[in-house]
């Protein structure tokens, strides 16, 4: 019989017998039953969505870089003009992202591209005359952060090829690789370049400790001289930093004195930092610098959503913008014209796409129209913002998506935690989770738990340290919060989440056992000490300040009482743990020993192991047989 072929998966159904799917070749099913072919034809359409985001502006032309995915993974495209062709540039088997121009030719651009989701990244330069691209980096370390300065001469960057966990900061000459320089060697890692001085002869670094706690420093070039420009304080965060155009002070954000991160200017030679808009009670969560230094755009993160304000920075009043649509913006960069500013914005009913506005003339423009899988994307659900009391009082707050009216009695919820343990759920876009809501009626609530970002930084520290599980009762509060609603199924709920929310989501299984049908989890932490054993050594530290020091005895020993892999005795309902064996943030023996653990106790567990993936699956074939076997985990476990 000829095989079939269907996405990337070859599919060899035998006579008389349902097609079942082949797994890609990197994947490694455990203890799961063979998927039939008709799930992943069923849900074809959630897999065929795309996105697009704003990677940079050419310096002199109206065209833009942006990264999508036309084949298995995340390339970067060119488009000439707003609904233009996305024209692919780059061609590799990993994904590529962090496109930026050498803003003084343009011929020539730098990505970073890992192997296999180690997330040890390399930088090239790609030279779009040739059509070809070249190493900058020495192709072991883990390399971020890129940035050029403005004359194009030289890129700033941080390694840690000196010894493997310090994030040092190095300049090299792009036409020539050999150059490379370390400028500013360090002692701890968290540290990453935040701009070039305008005549180019300093940088700002940043030095971050934490997610509420940062400073930052001014580097010279000549000699690697650093001084602080902000002072080290606890529970202080200076951030997001980008030089005035004269060069005389720094633009930033920073939550000194104030619950959320506010927009400021720093005098660099007073060091008198002026807050420029403290009426907002709300997060500004980015920073971007017309090239001629006369606006300053910020976004800030309003309940989830995002809202854009450009600052005239010689009146400091905010200029007048045409209404935007709604949603969850990121990618906030400038044409060298000073006029059009470009973003990327994506909402519950529109992938990620492109946009700019001409800040003179008003002008809304969308560059990119990115598909939905032929699906009708008005039919995708709003969502609710909706709240619940926990355990000492507090308001907790999440994003519930009802299914469709046709879907009628209680429906079944999903619960999905988001990681960090700092990020936030935001009202954006679904993908192959809308199938869940669509095809099987399933209601889906995103919560955002104490330790969240976007509300200020006493509710992001309450889960910090030994108050790890109060975050955990959050979940138990929002189970009796759906067992109140009528229109809710508090007898079929599942837990699901990634990385952070795969440990909350174990934990929950080992503290809620009785009132879930099961869970989902991916490349979440199973025990806390083996964890901060593992993870790589250059976020080691940094992930102590918020989980805990595990060298401390007392310490130890709440971090092995708190940890799921020590109670999975409570766990006897069904589970299946996703893991990528590269994983350089939470090591796959995480996952390993969790499945072997819960198999001793005699419990049921699925697990899908990648060898070509790290912390979550990037690659297309492998993400559309895991969405595939889901959606039978889901239908068996929770909607029988």
């Amino acid at each position: 019989m000829v095989a079939m072929r269907l996405a990337l998966f070859v599919i060899t159904p035998a006579l008389g017998a349902a097609a079942i799917l082949t797994p890609p070749p990197a994947l490694s099913p455990d203890g799961m039953p063979p998927i039939a072919a008709d799930i992943l034809q069923q849900a074809a359409p959630y897999n065929e969505s795309r996105t697009a985001s704003l990677e940079a502006w050419h310096p002199s032309r109206r065209e833009i870089l942006i990264s999508t995915r036309f084949g298995d993974v995340t390339q970067i495209h060119r488009v000439t003009q707003p609904g233009g062709a996305r024209t692919q540039v780059t061609f590799f088997p990993e994904r590529v992202s962090g496109a930026r121009y050498n803003p003084a030719t343009g011929h020539s651009f730098t990505f970073t591209m890992d192997a296999g989701g180690a997330e040890f990244y390399q930088i090239y330069l790609f030279d779009t005359r040739g059509g070809r691209a070249h190493l900058l980096t020495d192709g072991k370390s883990r390399n971020t952060g890129a940035r050029w300065s403005l004359d194009g001469r030289w890129i700033a960057y941080t390694s840690t090829r000196r010894n493997g966990k310090d994030g040092d900061v190095y300049v090299v000459n792009p036409a020539e690789p050999a150059s490379a320089r370390l400028l500013l060697q360090v002692d701890a890692p968290g540290w990453s370049v935040s701009a070039w001085s305008p005549e180019g002869k300093a940088l700002i670094v940043q030095r971050t400790r934490s997610a509420y706690e940062a400073a930052l420093y001014e580097v010279k070039l000549s000699d690697g001289a650093r001084r602080a420009v902000t002072p080290e304080l606890p529970g202080v965060a200076f951030a997001n930093a980008v030089y005035a155009r004269d060069g005389k002070g720094i633009y930033l954000t920073t939550n000194r004195d104030s619950e959320f991160s506010r927009l400021a200017y720093l005098d660099l030679a007073t060091g008198n930092i002026a807050v420029l808009r403290p009426a907002i009670p709300w997060d500004v969560t980015s920073v971007a610098l017309s090239k001629d230094g006369r606006r300053l755009a910020y976004v800030t993160n309003e309940d989830g959503r995002s809202v854009l304000r450009v600052l005239d920075t010689s009146t400091r009043q905010d200029l007048k913008l045409p209404a935007l649509p709604q949603g969850v913006m990121g990618a906030v960069r400038w044409h060298a014209n000073g006029r059009e500013l470009g973003f990327t914005l994506q909402s519950a009913r529109t992938p990620s796409d492109v946009y700019s506005v001409d800040v003179d003339s008003g002008k809304l423009e969308r560059w990119t129209f990115s598909e939905t899988g032929g699906l009708n994307p008005e039919n995708f659900v709003e969502p609710e913002l909706v709240r619940w009391k926990s355990f000492d009082g507090r308001m907790i707050s999440g994003w519930y998506y009802k299914p469709p009216a046709r879907f009628r009695g209680s429906r079944p919820v999903i619960i999905n935690i988001h990681g960090g343990p700092e990020g936030q759920s935001r009202p954006g876009f679904r993908a192959r989770d809308n199938y869940y809501l669509n095809e099987l009626g399933v209601a889906l609530v995103y919560p955002n738990v104490r330790g969240s970002q976007g509300y200020g930084k006493a509710f992001l520290n309450l889960d910090n340290g030994y108050k790890r599980e109060d975050s955990v009762k959050d979940i138990g509060a929002l189970l009796d919060w759906i067992a109140a609603r009528p229109d809710l199924d508090a007898r079929r709920v599942m837990v699901t989440g990634g990385s952070y929310g795969g440990y909350m989501t174990l934990a929950c299984m080992t503290h809620y056992n009785d009132r879930l049908r099961g869970g989902v989890e991916s490349v979440g932490i199973s025990n806390w000490v083996t964890f901060l054993n593992n993870t790589q050594a250059y976020r080691r530290d940094l992930r102590r300040v918020e989980y805990g020091d595990e060298r401390d005895p007392k310490m130890r020993d709440f971090l092995l009482t708190v940890s799921p892999l020590n109670r999975v005795k409570n766990i006897g309902k069904p589970m299946f743990i996703i893991q990528g064996k590269n994983d350089p943030r939470v090591p796959w023996t995480e996952s390993r020993q969790m499945v072997d653990a819960i198999r001793r106790n005699g419990g049921p567990v699925w697990f899908l192991l990648a060898a070509d993936e790290g912390h979550g699956f990037a690659k297309k074939r492998n993400q559309e047989y895991q969405f595939a076997a889901t959606i039978v985990f889901i239908k068996e476990h929770l909607l029988r």
